[in-house]
């Protein structure tokens, strides 16, 4: 059974979950434990170095990892580099979600309205 892990601080949209199950044989989507998730989630910016704050994440994966598995990792650039480099050392396979981004722009009174619609397209594998 292969497990596509979430360090990721949003809900995957059906399309997402569509994508990794065909494309990537995906049977359980995994989130983090809620204490897991405000850790990836609150990385604070005043910290100079990230290997004390995120070793709790790297112990629930080296627990729960299987080789044949996969982690979703998007979230802080720093904390993303650090947890990519720990998961592809692991012989896993670390994964970002790339988007299409649709752009509108209206104007109300003297107000400019702009909003943006990102569409997944693809989950695409961090490689050397």
């Amino acid at each position: 059974m292969k497990k596509m892990f979430l360090l990721f601080s949003h809900k995957l949209t059906a399309t997402q979950i569509e994508d990794a199950t065909k494309n990537f044989g995906i049977d359980e989507f995994v989130p983090l434990p809620e204490e897991l998730q405000q850790i990836w989630s609150n990385v604070p910016p005043q910290l100079k170095s990230l290997k004390k704050h995120l070793k709790p994440l790297k112990k629930y994966l080296k627990k729960n990892l299987n080789s044949d598995d996969y982690v979703l990792i998007q979230g802080d650039f720093g904390a993303v580099y650090e947890m990519v480099n720990y998961v592809k050392k692991s012989n896993t396979v670390a994964l970002y979600a790339t988007t299409k981004r649709e752009f509108t722009e209206k104007k109300i009174d003297d107000k400019i309205i702009k909003t943006s619609i990102f569409s997944h397209i693809l989950f695409r594998e961090f490689k050397d």
